[in-house]
C-alpha cells in the first residue's frame, strides 16, 4: 500500500509539474490600451511581442514558439516569430537580430542583456516571410532589453524572461524605407530556447 502512495504522490507531482510549465509557455496576449492589436509593454513572461509593420501587424502566434536565441562567435541571434496579423492571407514572419555581445555560456548568462540598447544600424537584421528571409538594409533602429530578470520557481531557476522594445527603419528594392514600429517583446527563455554554436 505504501509503494502505490508514494507511486501516486510522484505521479501527481510529476503531473503538477509538467502543468505548471506548460502553463508558463504559453502565449498570453493582453491587448494594449491605445492599439488593440498590438500586446500591451509587459515584464512578466507573457511569451508575446507585437510590432507595426507598415499598415500591418506582425505579433506572435499560439501556435509557433515565439523566441529562440543563439550564441555563436561572439554574437546573439536574437528571433521573434509569429505572423502578419490582420492582413490577408495571413503569413509566417520572422525577425533575427544579430548582434555582438560578451561571452554567453548557459541560458542564465542573457542577464547581461539587462538593460542593453542595440544601435541595429551597426547590426545585422535578417527578416523571413515565407520561408523567403532577406537581410534588411537598416536606415536606423534600435533593440532595446529594458528588463531582463530570472524567474525560479521553489527556488530553482526556471527561465529567463526578457522584455523590451524594438523599431527599425529599412530601404527596399523600390529603394523607398520600411518601417516597423512600435516594437516591444516579453518572452521567456528557458534551456530549451537557447543554443549555443
Amino acid at each position: 500500500m505504501k509503494k502505490i502512495v508514494f507511486i501516486l504522490i510522484t505521479f501527481v507531482a510529476m503531473v503538477s509539474c509538467s502543468i505548471e510549465d506548460s502553463q508558463l509557455d504559453r502565449t498570453i496576449f493582453i491587448p494594449d490600451e491605445n492599439d488593440n492589436n498590438l500586446p500591451a509593454y509587459t515584464e512578466s513572461g507573457y511569451n508575446v511581442f507585437g510590432a507595426k509593420y507598415e499598415r500591418k501587424y506582425f505579433t506572435a502566434d499560439k501556435s509557433i514558439v515565439p523566441c529562440k536565441i543563439m550564441y555563436s562567435n561572439g554574437s546573439v541571434r536574437f528571433l521573434l516569430s509569429g505572423v502578419t496579423a490582420n492582413s490577408y492571407p495571413q503569413q509566417t514572419m520572422s525577425l533575427t537580430f544579430i548582434f555582438p555581445s560578451e561571452q554567453i555560456s548557459d541560458y542564465s548568462g542573457l542577464l547581461l542583456l539587462d538593460k542593453v540598447k542595440v544601435d541595429l544600424s551597426q547590426c545585422v537584421v535578417k527578416m523571413n516571410i515565407n520561408g523567403m528571409e532577406k537581410t534588411l538594409n537598416i536606415v536606423k533602429g534600435n533593440l532595446n532589453f529594458k528588463r531582463v530578470q530570472k524567474l525560479c520557481i521553489d527556488d530553482l531557476p526556471n527561465r529567463i524572461i526578457l522584455s523590451g522594445t524594438f523599431e527599425l527603419q529599412f530601404l527596399t528594392t523600390s529603394e523607398f524605407p520600411e518601417k516597423i514600429s512600435d516594437g516591444r517583446f516579453d518572452v521567456g527563455i528557458t534551456d530549451m530556447d537557447f543554443y549555443i554554436n
